[in-house]
Order: C-alpha cells, then sequence, then structure tokens
C-alpha cells in the first residue's frame, strides 16, 4: 500500500511516502504570510489534540475549491506540531484526474487519495486523519447556508472511526464563506439535463455547480478554482467524540452508524453556532 500504483513521475495519491517534510518546511513561510496577513487567522482549541495519540479530525469548510480554512488549519498543525507529527488529509479522487499539476505537490504536503484503503494505511501508520465529509457540496453550499454544518449524509467516516477505534475531533471554522459568495447551486437542474446526453467537464460529476461572486472571475459559473478573497477566518478545534462501541461488528450495525452520524452533526453544529454568536453576537 506504501507504493505508488502508478506511471513514473505520477503522483496517484496512493502512497503515504509521497509526503515530503522538505517541502512541507518550505511552504511554511508562504503559509505564514497568507494566516497572519490576509486571512488574521484566529484559533483555538489545540489542547483538545492528544499528545502522541492519533486522531480523526472532520472538518466542515467554506470558500470554493481554494477552501482556505482547510489550508489555514494544515498549516496551524504543523507550525503547532512540526512537519514530523504525521498527519494525511483525504482529498477528492478527481483531483489527480483534474488538477495534474497541482497534485503533486498536494501529495507533498500530505494529501492522499479519499479512499478506505488510504485513510485506514494512514491511521495503521501511526498518523492523523483529517477528512471533510461533505466535499464540494460543504465548500460550494449558498452562502445563505454559511452557518449549516453540511456532510451531505455521507457516513464513511463514522465507519473509519468504529473499525479504527479512534475519537472524532471535530474542526469548524467561520468567515471563508465570504472569501467569495455562493449564489445558487444549480446541480439538480443540470443533473436532469446530464441525464439526456450532457457530459460534465473532464468526466467528472461535480457534485455541485455553482453561480458564485469572487475572484478572479467576478461572476463564476460551475465549480471553478477561485482565488479567495482577504477575510478575517476564526478556527476551533473542539472537544474529541468516542463512542460507546467500536469494532468490525458495530459496523454493520446501521442504526447505530446512524446515531453516531447524528451526534457528531449534532455537536458541530451546535459548536459551530456558539463560535458565531461569540463573534457576531
Amino acid at each position: 500500500m506504501f507504493e505508488r500504483n502508478a506511471l513514473p513521475g505520477q503522483f496517484q495519491g496512493w502512497s503515504l511516502g509521497d509526503r515530503d517534510p522538505a517541502f512541507i518546511q518550505s511552504m511554511m513561510p508562504l503559509w505564514e504570510w497568507f494566516y497572519r496577513n490576509y486571512f488574521w487567522v484566529c484559533s483555538d482549541g489545540w489542547h483538545h489534540i492528544p499528545a502522541k495519540d492519533k486522531v480523526l479530525f472532520v472538518g466542515s469548510h467554506n470558500g470554493g475549491l481554494a477552501a482556505p480554512d482547510m489550508h489555514m488549519a494544515i498549516y496551524d498543525w504543523y507550525h503547532r506540531y512540526g512537519t514530523e507529527r504525521l498527519i494525511y488529509g483525504l482529498a477528492h479522487p478527481s483531483i489527480w484526474r483534474v488538477f495534474p499539476a497541482l497534485a503533486p505537490q498536494l501529495a507533498k504536503v500530505g494529501a492522499i487519495r479519499a479512499h478506505p484503503k488510504m485513510a485506514i494505511t494512514a491511521l495503521e501508520a501511526g498518523a492523523s486523519v483529517l477528512v471533510y465529509p461533505g466535499g464540494a457540496k460543504d465548500t460550494f453550499r449558498p452562502h445563505r447556508q454559511r452557518h449549516r454544518i453540511e456532510f451531505a449524509n455521507r457516513k464513511g467516516f463514522i465507519k473509519l472511526a468504529l473499525r479504527q477505534k479512534v475519537p472524532i475531533i471535530p474542526v469548524i471554522s467561520w468567515g471563508a464563506h465570504d472569501t467569495l459568495w455562493v449564489l445558487a447551486d444549480f446541480y439538480k437542474h443540470l443533473k436532469q439535463l446530464n441525464q439526456q446526453g450532457m457530459p460534465w467537464l473532464f468526466n467528472v460529476d461535480p457534485e455541485v455547480f455553482p453561480i458564485y461572486l469572487g475572484l478572479p472571475w467576478g461572476l463564476a459559473i460551475g465549480p471553478l478554482p477561485n482565488l479567495p478573497l482577504p477575510k478575517p477566518i476564526h478556527l476551533r478545534i473542539c472537544p474529541p467524540i468516542w463512542f460507546e462501541r467500536y469494532g468490525r461488528e458495530s459496523l454493520s450495525d446501521s442504526a447505530y452508524v446512524d446515531e453516531c452520524y447524528a451526534r457528531v452533526e449534532t455537536q458541530m453544529q451546535l459548536a459551530l453556532d456558539g463560535l458565531i454568536y461569540e463573534i457576531e453576537g
């Protein structure tokens, strides 16, 4: 599992060994500039992270494909714990196909393909794992839904935590939704056209088809890459969530998986509501 399953020179997101501490260190000054001078990040709750044990970080992110709150959280981790404490982030498999020039750089900072095999391999190697279950539906949710945790009913992260017997540590943020303004999502309408023969760009179903205001396009149609506007971002690491039962037998109990999912979603929503109240009153 640690070997590259790819043609020479390609990165497929299947190897933990693509992570490059020296490359991460070289990126730290740039990340720090954005952290301090562009997004003016405030973060708290890092004391909830155990000193040595691996955990599963579950986040909700904003700001389109740029997802600045996600990148600032990754910088915060490396700034506090150094490049040697292992963490991997699950990235959508289409990144390696749609953005072939960018994918190798993401792999060097710890991005791996969002696949159960890779997540399990990382945790069994002693690393923590960061996942944003809502994916594009989360980061491109309309601005009027910015106050809502969006997991898109995906429960794979629950099964991962139960199987690997690790706690879930929620990561919430506020502010990145203002780095671009998603006006609406027309995915359902485009999906109907797609069933009538309309192909998706790069043969990838994007899950969302937003209209948004932001850089560099002004008005953008579709899940296009974006440059985030400079806006303050608040990050919060929440207390760990432990479940009553772990192990493979719990995975086959769909009612229990649903219960755990609802618990995480509810606790993260309450935490986000509290953060918003602290910031906006």
